[in-house]
C-alpha cells in the first residue's frame, strides 16, 4: 500500500484551517449583544412607533424573534447591567442601595461589581472566545488606588474595552447643567425655621449672638458653598473619561462623534476576530442624557435631539449587521438587542425641549417598577437556528442572556451560586410555549417593590405592588420634583393589601383589582407573598457596593490622564493614539 505524505508545514496549515471552519460552521456561535441606554420600548418601529425611523432594528426583528414581555431586572442603569452580565438579581451582588442614590455617579469611588461575580464574558473567555466591551460600563473602576482597576471590564472577562467607565452625565456637555442638583435636597424649611427662631430669640434677649460667631458661621457657609460649586465645576474633568483598555485616552471626552467612534471600534473588533469565536457587548452611550448626535444625524427626526440620537443608534446597528454579512458571519452569530430600562420621562429641559423617549402603552418610566420602567425591547436573531418573524409574549428577563450565552459557548451554568435567568433557546425555537419564569421579583434599590406571577396553568400574568412612587405633579406618571423617582420611605406610598393587576387584561396598569373585581384576590396575593418569602431566604448577605462609604468620592481612586493641577485633560490624538 502506498502511503501519502504531506510537508509538516502544510499539515499544520490544514489543521488550523479545519479548526477555524469547525468553530464557525458547526461549533461555537459568535455573540453580538447590544444594549441601548434609556431607550423606551415604544421608540422602535417594530414595537409600534410610527414617527421615528429604525429600519435596521426593525429588520433585525423581522429576521428573528421579538420578545414583547421582556423585563429588565432593575429600572436604573448600574443594577440592571449587573444583572444582565451575571444572570442574577442585583441584590445578590450587593448592587442594591439602601439610600436615595442607586447608581454610581462618580469615578473615584470604591464600589463596583465584585470580583467573585461571574459574568458571561468571563465564562466565554475561558471557552476560548475573544471578548470585547465597547461603550458604557457603569459598574465601578478602582478599589484601593487610581490604577488597580479591580472593577474594570478587563477584570470581568472582557479582553478589550473602549468606552466610558461611568455614564454619560449631563455634566459631560457644557450647557446641559449638572446631575449634582444638590439644591433640590437641602432642608430649606428646617434651616429657615432655625434661622428665624435664632433671630427672634436674639431679638427678645433670650440669647446673644456674638458678632465673631455670626461672621464665623457665614465664612464656614461660604467655604462649603465654594467647595461644592468648585467640585461640580470639576465634574467635567473627573467623571467624563474615555478609556481604551486600562489607559485614559480622552478626558473630558467629546460626545458629538462618540457613537461613530464606538461603531468603528466595533467593526474593527469584528474584522480582527472574524475567525471566531467572539463575544461583543456593544453598550450604547446614547440615548441617555445629556443628549448628543453627530452632525450627520442632527435634525433628521421629528423629535428633536432625542429622535436624532435614536436614528444614530439605528445606523450603528445597521453598520454592525452589514459587517457580519460582509464577513459571512450572519449564520453563526447570535445577535441580541435591548435597553437597560425604560425611557427617562423626567428629561425635559427648562425651556421645554423634550429629551425623553416613549414607553408606548406602559405606565411611567425609568426608576420605577411600573411596566414603563422595566418592560424593554427584546430582539434576538440567529438565522437557521432561530425562526424568523416569531413573537414571544410570555415573561422573559434580561438575566436570561447569561445562561443562554454560557450554554451556547459550551460551558455549564455555575452551580455554586443562585442563577435567576433561564436559557432562552427552547422558547426562541418554539419547542416550548412558556418560559421558566413563574415569578419575577422587582426591587427598588434594596427594597422588595413588586412581584410578577405567571401561573403554570393560566394565561394571566399577575403583578402586585407593595409600594409605589409618589408622582409629582399628581396628574403625571413621573417625579419631576426630584428628576427621577426614589425608593426610600419619604418618596413612596405603601399598600396593604398590595395593589394587584392582571397584566394580560390591563398591561397599562390603569385599574388595580379588588376582592370585588377579582374573586381570587386574596389567594393570588397569598401565593405571591409565599414566593417572595422563599426568594428572600435565598438571598445571602453580601457587602453593599452602593453603601455610603463605597459611594463617597475618594481622590486617590480618581482616574486622571495628566495631573490634577492640569485639570486631568488629554486627547487621544495628542498622545499619538
Amino acid at each position: 500500500m502506498k502511503s501519502t505524505w504531506l510537508p509538516s508545514s502544510l499539515l499544520l496549515l490544514l489543521v488550523e484551517l479545519s479548526c477555524c471552519v469547525s468553530l464557525q460552521d458547526g461549533g461555537k456561535p459568535n455573540f453580538v449583544l447590544m444594549m441601548v441606554d434609556d431607550l423606551g420600548i415604544g421608540d422602535l418601529g417594530c414595537f409600534g412607533n410610527t414617527t421615528l425611523r429604525t429600519p435596521n432594528i426593525d429588520q433585525l426583528a423581522e429576521e428573528g424573534v421579538k420578545l414583547t414581555h421582556h423585563i429588565a431586572a432593575s429600572s436604573v442603569c448600574t443594577p440592571s447591567r449587573a444583572a444582565f452580565l451575571t444572570g442574577r438579581y442585583p441584590i445578590r451582588s450587593g448592587i442594591a442601595a439602601k439610600q436615595i442614590t442607586s447608581v454610581f455617579i462618580l469615578n473615584g469611588v470604591s464600589g463596583g461589581l465584585p470580583s467573585h461575580e461571574v459574568t458571561f464574558a468571563k465564562i466565554a473567555k475561558q471557552q476560548g472566545y475573544e471578548t470585547a466591551l465597547i461603550g458604557k460600563w457603569h459598574l465601578g473602576l478602582n478599589c484601593e488606588s487610581s490604577d488597580d482597576h479591580c472593577h474594570h471590564p478587563n477584570a470581568h472577562g472582557f479582553n478589550y474595552f473602549f468606552g466610558i467607565p461611568l455614564t454619560n452625565l449631563r455634566d459631560c456637555q457644557p450647557g446641559h447643567g449638572t446631575v449634582f442638583q444638590l439644591y433640590k435636597y437641602l432642608p430649606y424649611r428646617t434651616l429657615g425655621v432655625i434661622l428665624v427662631s435664632v433671630v427672634l430669640l436674639h431679638y427678645v434677649g433670650l440669647i446673644t449672638l456674638r458678632r465673631r460667631l455670626v461672621l464665623g458661621l457665614l465664612s464656614l457657609l461660604a467655604v462649603l458653598t465654594g467647595l461644592t460649586v468648585g467640585f461640580i465645576k470639576m465634574t467635567l474633568y473627573l467623571n467624563c473619561v474615555l478609556m481604551r483598555d486600562h489607559v485614559v485616552v480622552e478626558q473630558p471626552f467629546v460626545s458629538e462623534n462618540l457613537t461613530q467612534r464606538m461603531t468603528h471600534e466595533a467593526v474593527d473588533f469584528l474584522e480582527r476576530n472574524s475567525a471566531g469565536p467572539f463575544l461583543l457587548f456593544f453598550s450604547f452611550i446614547q440615548v441617555h442624557t445629556a443628549m448628543f448626535a453627530s452632525k450627520a444625524f442632527r435634525g433628521t427626526s421629528r423629535h428633536g435631539i432625542y429622535g436624532d440620537a435614536v436614528h444614530e443608534v439605528d445606523w450603528s446597528v445597521g453598520q454592525i449587521m452589514q459587517t457580519l454579512d460582509r464577513l459571512k458571519l450572519r449564520e453563526n452569530t447570535l445577535v441580541y438587542l435591548t435597553s437597560d430600562q425604560g425611557a427617562h420621562l423626567e428629561e425635559i429641559t427648562a425651556t421645554g425641549e423634550v429629551h425623553r423617549g416613549w414607553n408606548g402603552i406602559y405606565k411611567a418610566g425609568k426608576a420605577t417598577n411600573w411596566e414603563g420602567g422595566i418592560r424593554v425591547p427584546g430582539i434576538l436573531r440567529w438565522p437557521g437556528k432561530i425562526p424568523s418573524g416569531r413573537q414571544v409574549d410570555v415573561p422573559t428577563s434580561n438575566m436570561d442572556l447569561f445562561p443562554t450565552v454560557v450554554q451556547l459557548s459550551g460551558a455549564a451554568v455555575p452551580e455554586d451560586r443562585e442563577i435567576d435567568g433561564h436559557d432562552l433557546m427552547d422558547l426562541l425555537q418554539g419547542t416550548v410555549e412558556r418560559s421558566n419564569h413563574e415569578f419575577l421579583f422587582h426591587y427598588c434599590n434594596a427594597y422588595m417593590n413588586a412581584v410578577r406571577w405567571h401561573p403554570r396553568d393560566s394565561t394571566s400574568v399577575w403583578k402586585a405592588f407593595y409600594f409605589t412612587p409618589n408622582f409629582y405633579p399628581e396628574n403625571e406618571t413621573a417625579c419631576f420634583h426630584t428628576h427621577m423617582c426614589f425608593c426610600t420611605s419619604d418618596y413612596v406610598t405603601y399598600h396593604d393589601p398590595p395593589l394587584l393587576y392582571d397584566l394580560t387584561r390591563d398591561p397599562s396598569e390603569s385599574t388595580p383589582l379588588t376582592p370585588d373585581t377579582e374573586p381570587a384576590f386574596h389567594s393570588i396575593l397569598a401565593v405571591m407573598k409565599e414566593a417572595v418569602e422563599k426568594h428572600q431566604r435565598s438571598v445571602e448577605p453580601v457587602e453593599n457596593q452602593l453603601s455610603g462609604w463605597n459611594m463617597i468620592w475618594k481622590p486617590w481612586l480618581q482616574p486622571c490622564c495628566s495631573t490634577f493641577t492640569q485639570l486631568c485633560q488629554c486627547r487621544e490624538d495628542e498622545e499619538g493614539g
